[in-house]
């Protein structure tokens, strides 16, 4: 065969398998697809799929075809971070700044704490840390994984309890609209190279002078127009910031982060998400499981992922529960929104691929905190729900 087959039955099955296990199990209640198809992506990977049928491994996921498949992963999660950063929006945060700032800052601290020490005694042993990571990088970047909350996951999860509408869902999506901004800042410190500080510093100012015309540019332009533009925008920042060091990835969200959502139409904005999430974000989730990395041991990266759980866990439900102090919330009220803000999933896998290509973790580090990211969000649906039904009167709380 040659490598166009060999590349569309890689592609039978990254579309196939995940969506046979989503509609036979009938997952759809702790496991929304995405989270499916992140699975898959690990059973189909070199750890375990490759480890049981090793020729069929080597035969599809030859590394013409990897190649092919990283190309297509590569734009697709550009795009999909593009689009959070165009629907983030800080206003309504703002407009609520005591409440918001306070539970997003505990929501995001605590378990950035909780996880940060967590990783500080991990790294004590060998084979977590990148080559190139500083003890400091590790910690950090494990910490705030251990921190993040997937919003585009917690979109969905929200629209299956149906609260995304309701006050309650808006202020949890405040909370993680603010937290969203926090991670990239995070990343863009931890990926700080000072021997190309003068290439990072020439992007950041070259990026700022280009948004200011940009944003002006945009809205003379026709409304069919805006869309080409931006995706050209889109590539040339990703670039830039590969350029300079940091990561395509941060320049793809900075790009959408200045762009405003009224400029486009938002039902044609939906239809994009979800083409994205079903056309060409499957190839990024299979590219995920591809990197995974079982050499250690299984016991060894479940007991690593286990322990980063138990700190994100205990580290959110924390953090919301000393801000529900602060803000008189109920009782409950806390516990519900902490299990909410734990979702993981997309940004957190994201998030820990490009500490993974930028040698600051381990594959085993990448393996553990790829399963911790799994069992976060399959875990917050069937805790998340009863919470809510034994406390409707929260639904209509706006603060």
């Amino acid at each position: 065969m040659n490598t166009s087959e060999i590349f569309l039955i890689a592609m039978i099955l990254i579309l196939s398998v995940p969506f046979l296990i989503w509609r036979v199990g009938r997952t759809d209640y702790y496991a929304p697809l995405v989270v499916v198809q992140i699975v898959t992506g690990i059973l189909l990977g070199p750890g375990i799929g490759g480890a049981v049928f090793p020729q069929y491994y080597a035969f599809v996921f030859n590394p013409q075809v990897i190649q092919a498949l990283n190309g297509i992963a590569w734009w697709a999660v550009m795009t999909f971070v593009w689009i959070a950063g165009i629907e983030l929006d800080l206003r309504k945060a703002w407009a609520h700044k005591r409440e918001s700032g306070i539970t997003a800052g505990f929501a995001l601290g605590m378990p950035l704490l909780f996880g940060g020490a967590a990783a500080a005694v991990i790294v004590q042993q060998s084979g977590w840390i990148g080559p190139r990571a500083s003890t400091w990088q590790f910690i950090l970047g494990v910490g705030m994984a251990c921190a993040v909350t997937a919003l585009p996951i917690l979109i969905l999860l929200m629209e299956k309890l149906e609260i995304l509408r309701q006050p309650i869902g808006q202020r949890i999506l405040r909370y993680a609209s603010l937290d969203d901004v926090a991670i990239w800042g995070v990343l863009a410190v931890i990926l700080m190279d000072w021997h190309r500080m003068g290439k990072q510093v020439a992007f950041l100012v070259v990026f700022a002078v280009a948004a200011l015309a940009f944003r002006r540019l945009m809205p003379r332009l026709q409304a069919k127009d805006r869309w080409y533009v931006g995706l050209i925008w889109l590539a040339a920042c990703a670039f830039g910031a590969d350029w300079s060091g940091l990561h395509f990835m941060v320049g793809a969200f900075l790009s959408g982060a200045v762009m405003e959502k009224d400029w486009f139409d938002m039902k044609e904005m939906d239809t994009l998400r979800h083409n994205v999430l079903l056309t060409i974000m499957p190839v990024f989730f299979l590219s995920t499981g591809l990197r995974t990395n079982w050499n250690m041991g299984g016991a060894a990266v479940f007991i690593v992922a286990g322990v980063l759980l138990v700190a994100q866990i205990a580290g959110k439900l924390a953090g919301t529960g000393i801000a529900g102090k602060f803000l008189g919330w109920q009782p409950g009220e806390a516990s519900l929104i902490g299990w909410l803000l734990q979702t993981k999933a997309l940004i957190m896998i994201i998030f820990v691929n490009i500490l993974l290509d930028k040698q600051l973790i381990t594959s085993e580090s990448f393996t553990a905190l790829l399963v911790m990211a799994v069992a976060s969000t399959m875990l917050t649906i069937p805790i998340a729900s009863p919470k809510l039904k034994r406390m409707q009167e929260i639904i209509f709380r706006s603060k």
